[in-house]
């Protein structure tokens, strides 16, 4: 089978090492000259692709971060800057030899159902090399393209027209350069947006950081020095939080957030629970309010001449420049003009985020990276991708269309029950829910009971220790006879980029494991 795979970035890359996997011919399209997507940093206009900023770090930990069959070398940080993940991807092309399938600097315009597609479910894509545009007819397509390229900006609020300062979104900020002694106005409180404030606090005049309704912070760095993923996502954290009383649960992890940083006393404390929103990551941000370099300001109400007005009346005037972190909006114009996945205000009718239920009979498209984690979407691109080709193979089935549609009402009734209304959490999952119903699909779900007499120790950490993607390679399709040696030592690796000054404690070689997760409720 030929496969069609757009985008060869964190969703492109696993989709044609899967292929691969299963004998299948992988063709990927990428745009641009090289791989990366997101995490290749852009420092000019790149207004149709993703970039991050020049001193993005990622918010999920290496080992939460890994594909199921390459970790990461111990050397690398826990929490690797936006060089070192694309160091990473660039090592998991080499080593699986993924490059000679990318056809660089290949646009695809359209695609579209064969005209054969009801016999064969096959697609063709129309796609330009430079002058030159070309149709090819392929077996199956699999869109890995990213969400993060077309930035989404409230409707002006009044007086925004007549403002002499400069209005750009998060998208176009790459580093600080140009900002010093500026007067800044950041509206957004997501990653992006306590991102910028914290850069710009330490070389801006002022910078003043708007949000509608708060939101709850988490830090990188958990208890003891241990990244915070490697705390909450694990099974048995999942098990109590659908076991306990939602109140009970949140009660805890807000009492331990508020220990840190009392988001009350600070004008960040919301109206809702810390499970009714993603959260946001920042290490920095309580340091910059207490030292007054980023100010908490309700939403604007209106713009001035030279300054902007919030909703509580308050003015600041000699504003330079509003950053509006605001999010992106996604779309698929590109397939069949828009018309046969439509989204509206960022809502999107797919099962699994991945299948369009109406094409349930051949399930030869699907999309990947189309989630919201509260973790890394890279190993959940790969699942996915893992689950498209075990279906496209025929060893394992989907729902049909009827199911697929039951399965997405009840998936958005439980959404909308749980998270406030937002554009960003129309695409929300859980990541250890969502890994393991994946995996349920296809049988890679590891087996923790056949553990339980024959590596007791080893079942403690598949129940206890994080859900680090290579517990998915344990069993199922295509396993990996390092699966285990790898879970085992994910301690270790997670100790390694701390030893950098030889103590008695870092030649230790590896802290002993510990159900950190406790200390959440303890």
């Amino acid at each position: 089978m030929r496969v069609a795979i757009i985008g060869a970035g964190a969703s492109g890359l696993p989709a044609i090492k899967t292929c691969l996997e299963y004998g299948f011919e992988p063709i990927c399209f990428e745009k641009s000259n090289d791989i990366g997507g997101l995490w290749r940093f852009k420092p000019g206009f790149c207004d149709d692709e993703g970039s991050v900023m020049k001193s993005t770090v990622i918010n999920s930990s290496k080992e939460m971060t890994a594909y199921s069959d390459f970790p990461p070398p111990a050397s690398f940080s826990n929490y690797m800057h936006n060089t070192q993940m694309l160091n990473y991807f660039r090592m998991y092309a080499a080593h699986f030899k993924l490059l000679q399938h990318i056809r660089f600097g290949h646009e695809v315009r359209s695609v579209r159902r064969a005209p054969n597609f009801e016999k064969t479910g096959q697609w063709v894509i129309t796609f330009d090399n430079g002058s030159v545009t070309s149709e090819e007819t392929f077996d199956a397509v699999m869109l890995a393209s990213g969400h993060h390229s077309t930035p989404y900006s409230p409707k002006p609020w009044p007086g925004q027209d007549n403002f002499k300062g400069r209005v750009i979104h998060s998208h176009s900020y790459k580093d600080h350069r140009g900002y010093e002694d500026k007067h800044v106005v950041v509206v957004g409180i997501g990653n992006s947006g306590g991102d910028i404030a914290v850069e710009l606090s330490r070389i801006a005049r002022q910078v003043q950081l708007v949000t509608r309704s708060g939101a709850w912070i988490i830090n990188r760095i958990f208890d003891h020095g241990q990244p915070i993923d490697l705390v909450i996502a694990n099974r048995f954290a999942y098990f109590l939080q659908e076991t306990l009383p939602q109140r009970l649960v949140d009660y805890a992890v807000e009492k331990k957030l508020n220990s840190r940083f009392d988001h009350a006393r600070y004008g960040l404390k919301p109206a809702f629970s810390v499970s009714q929103a993603h959260p946001t990551i920042n290490d920095d941000l309580a340091n910059r309010l207490a030292s007054g370099t980023v100010v908490i300001r309700p939403n604007i109400s209106r713009f001035t001449h030279d300054g902007v007005m919030f909703a509580d009346g308050e003015k600041v005037n000699d504003v330079d420049v509003v950053i509006l972190a605001t999010g992106y909006s996604f779309s698929f114009s590109y397939l069949e003009e828009g018309e046969l996945i439509r989204v509206e205000d960022n809502e999107v009718t797919l099962y699994q985020n991945m299948y369009p239920p109406q094409l349930a009979k051949y399930n030869t498209l699907a999309v990947l990276g189309l989630i919201q984690p509260i973790g890394s979407i890279m190993p959940i691109s790969e699942m996915q991708a893992r689950v498209f080709c075990d279906v496209l193979a025929g060893r394992s089935r989907l729902p049909d269309e009827f199911n697929m549609r039951a399965h997405i009402v009840k998936s958005r009734i439980k959404s909308a029950k749980r998270y406030v209304a937002r554009r960003r959490h129309t695409i929300q999952v859980d990541y250890v829910l969502y890994m393991d119903e994946l995996a349920d699909l296809i049988g890679a779900k590891p087996k923790i009971a056949r553990y339980l007499l024959s590596s007791p120790s080893f079942a403690v950490k598949l129940l206890f220790g994080p859900d680090v993607a290579y517990q998915y390679r344990l069993n199922g399709p295509h396993p990996w006879n390092e699966a285990k040696r790898a879970i085992m030592n994910v301690e270790k690796r997670v100790f390694e980029p701390t030893r950098t000054r030889r103590t008695p404690e870092t030649l230790a070689g590896k802290p002993p494991f510990k159900p950190y997760f406790l200390n959440l409720i303890v």
